[in-house]
């Protein structure tokens, strides 16, 4: 371990965990029925658990023995009572520690250490890269997507608390602290109603309000300081997406009103971001002048959020005209003074526009095909016979509309749906700008003509060819799709009508790659497999047709679900691979944990950043992997994949994950508004089941089968082969392949 690693983790045990133990003893003044005697009972437990471990005594009998030692309670619901008691004692016990490690996260991190912005400084100033830095920057850009899947366990109230916790323990405020720990003790952790698609959409529009915006504007504000020319102001190296309210893949509680209600919400919430800051800003640029355009532009923001109804024409360009107005007035009148605080906030209008995060809309590819089949039923926009046509045929035709339909005639609330939601992308348009909602993803596709399909929907819903500004996204999941990705987009890079529309997106290519469903269609090595090489020959293709390829990885937080250290995942992606931006999934529960402060956020966006650019300016490998590098791998993923589906394929599977797990249980924890599985069919199928429910059934049984199976066996196998000394070089930290989570680490 290296000298930082000591020092942090120093750090931590002395900020962290010393304080947690101080800070603990808070709790036997938690509003709890007899909540001393529940502190007391929930150590004996744990010693209790420890000994019994070590006879080998069942679980049962663990509890029994408690029971029988330690309480003289006999009744099962006085028994069941306390074990509910110690839940609610432990799950407060975990949100201080939380709060804990949120309050120390700039003490325990170095953010002047590797992976940060100043480390990049100094390595581009050490080697006089300052010229490829700009260009770099000047095509580079992330995008972090808020999904709201139902991993977030902890409701809204809980979060803020959290929030305010963590603040008054880095203050040392012992008062605040004991009152935050009393509100905890009050407020429930469980939720009686399942959140709506809408409700979803708010929590996380807390965090773009509270820790996005002031992140993000810090980080554009130093890159700006160190490197004046490299931030290209019309193209944000940061920009943010969104789901909630757009993902109806499953979900039939999302339709289109309910992403017009998340994209105005989104409108809000930037303009009311951006008044507040107006408000702090009036109290220090007090000049004349300045006040003026201030009042204005303060009377425009508060017209658009405060009186119901009331839509001004405001824009991006009209705010950055006062503002930059402003900045000419201070430069040359009032001798730069405060000129930083409008700076920052130019910085943020170019980032997040009057959108604040891209909306993107998703829908599954067989409701495309089935609405596609309605239309030339009920109308003459497509001939009668359309669902008997060929692929071929039917992609002719789709290409080919030139005149749209007025209304579907439909009683499926699905299908008059999917027409309403292209519909309601314009609308978003016209009043949050092209940004708020130009991408249409379609998940498991497994054709060029599901990719076409969406393309007709559009003409038939009134775009225009000449300006269809949205962007369509094929979301490859499974092993077979993984290895067809390229075929797919070899057919649509070679249709013209395809080709053209390509051509007025500025020859650019967004392809998303679902390492959750991956993996739990063909097990860890084989997912991650899949898609590196998928990644390799999608780009090779790509170049070829001289098309910019942006990969978008559906990523979850644990590697069972694609996660694992995300920023070198990106690092270690060689020059066969493109990187002109990273893009990705920010699920649940990863967005508290990862992101939730300012400075967490900060420092993993920065890490991030770090990432995709000095793969650029400082890797120098062409040849990611040789030859045998490459057939190993294989061989490791091919009876890794075996093995899994061998498992996956016995009869009683789903019988075993249905009725043993807690699977069933999901639906009825109401974390989240998506149901479980696609379908409403009482038989489990593993193609509706979601991957975070199915991971999760696994986790609780704390059998990581997604995570691991498979896996002991491919290195098995290789080591019978006498080849197990060579697999295990792959551990080596400077072998590239490592930081993408392709190979177990089992030292």
């Amino acid at each position: 371990m290296d000298h930082q690693s000591v020092k942090g983790l120093q750090q931590f045990k002395n900020l962290v965990g010393t304080k947690y133990l101080l800070y603990n003893s808070l709790f036997t003044s938690l509003p709890f029925h007899r909540i001393e005697k529940t502190g007391i009972l929930l150590s004996l437990l744990s010693n209790n658990c420890e000994e019994g471990y070590r006879k080998k005594q069942s679980p049962k009998e663990i509890i029994e023995d408690f029971f029988s030692k330690h309480t003289t309670y006999i009744q099962p619901q006085e028994q069941l009572d306390l074990l509910f008691r110690f839940i609610q004692y432990i799950e407060r016990q975990v949100v201080l520690f939380d709060a804990l490690e949120d309050a120390s996260f700039r003490d325990v991190n170095d953010f002047s250490g590797v992976g940060t912005l100043k480390h990049l400084e100094s390595e581009v100033l050490q080697n006089n890269k300052q010229e490829e830095l700009k260009e770099k920057l000047h095509h580079f850009a992330i995008r972090l997507v808020l999904t709201a899947h139902p991993t977030q366990f902890y409701p809204g109230a809980v979060l803020g608390i959290i929030n305010d916790l963590s603040n008054a323990l880095a203050d040392n405020n012992t008062v605040q602290i004991n009152m935050y720990l009393q509100q905890l003790g009050k407020t429930p952790f469980f939720k009686k109603q399942k959140p709506t698609p809408y409700d979803e959409a708010m929590n996380l529009i807390w965090y773009l309000e509270n820790v996005f915006y002031p992140a993000a504007g810090r980080i554009i504000s130093f890159l700006k300081n160190q490197f004046p020319d490299a931030v290209n102001d019309d193209k944000p190296i940061i920009n943010m997406g969104f789901w909630p309210g757009g993902d109806r893949d499953g979900n039939p509680f999302v339709n289109a009103a309910t992403t017009l209600k998340v994209a105005d919400a989104l409108r809000g919430g930037i303009i009311k971001s951006y008044y507040m800051e107006i408000r702090r800003i009036k109290r220090r640029l007090t000049f004349e002048g300045v006040d003026v355009i201030l009042n204005d532009l303060e009377r425009d923001l508060y017209n658009n959020i405060f009186i119901p109804g009331q839509r001004t024409p405001i824009s991006k360009q009209g705010i950055l005209e006062s503002l930059n107005k402003i900045r000419e007035i201070i430069v040359y009148k009032h001798n730069n003074l405060f000129l930083h605080l409008i700076d920052n906030l130019i910085n943020k209008v170019n980032i997040f526009g009057l959108h604040f995060a891209s909306l993107d809309v998703r829908q599954e590819s067989s409701i495309h095909n089935k609405v596609l089949e309605l239309v030339a039923e009920t109308t003459d926009a497509l001939p009668s016979d359309y669902a008997s046509l060929s692929a071929t045929e039917k992609s002719a035709l789709l290409t080919g509309i030139s005149s749209p339909i007025n209304e579907l005639k439909t009683d499926n609330a699905v299908f008059a749906d999917t027409i309403d939601s292209i519909k309601a992308i314009k609308t978003i348009q016209d009043f949050n700008g092209e940004a708020g909602c130009n991408r249409y993803i379609i998940s498991q596709c497994n054709s060029a003509l599901n990719v076409l399909e969406v393309y007709g929907l559009f003409l038939l819903c009134g775009w225009q060819k000449e300006n269809m500004t949205v962007d369509i996204v094929p979301l490859f999941e499974t092993i077979d799709d993984l290895k067809n990705a390229n075929e797919v987009m070899l057919t649509l890079y070679s249709d013209p009508a395809y080709a053209a529309h390509l051509a007025k997106r500025g020859n650019r290519q967004t392809i998303m790659l679902g390492f959750s469903d991956g993996t739990k269609d063909g097990g860890y090595l084989m997912a991650n497999w899949s898609i590196y090489k998928a990644k390799e020959e999608l780009t090779a293709i790509s170049r070829q047709y001289n098309v910019e390829v942006i990969f978008f990885d559906g990523r979850g937080g644990p590697p069972s679900r694609g996660g694992g250290k995300t920023h070198k995942f990106y690092a270690s992606m060689g020059q066969n691979i493109s990187n002109r931006e990273i893009q990705l999934t920010v699920q649940g529960q990863t967005v508290s944990s990862n992101f939730g402060i300012i400075d967490a956020a900060q420092y993993n966006i920065e890490q991030l950043l770090h990432a995709g650019i000095t793969n650029d300016l400082f890797n120098n490998r062409r040849i990611t992997l040789e030859e045998a590098d490459e057939t190993l791998l294989q061989q490791l993923a091919d009876a890794s994949h075996a093995k899994y589906v061998s498992l996956k394929s016995h009869p009683y599977f789903t019988d075993y994950l249905s009725q043993v797990s807690p699977l069933k249980f999901y639906s009825e924890t109401n974390i989240g508004s998506r149901p479980a599985k696609r379908s409403n069919d009482n038989r489990l199928s593993l193609k509706d089941l979601r991957a975070i429910p199915y991971v999760g059934a696994w986790a609780q049984m704390k059998q990581n089968v997604t995570g691991y199976f498979g896996v002991g066996t491919a290195l098995k196998q290789i080591e019978e082969n006498g080849r197990f000394e060579e697999t295990k070089s792959y551990t080596d930290p400077l072998f590239i392949l490592k930081p993408c989570s392709i190979i177990v680490r089992w030292q």
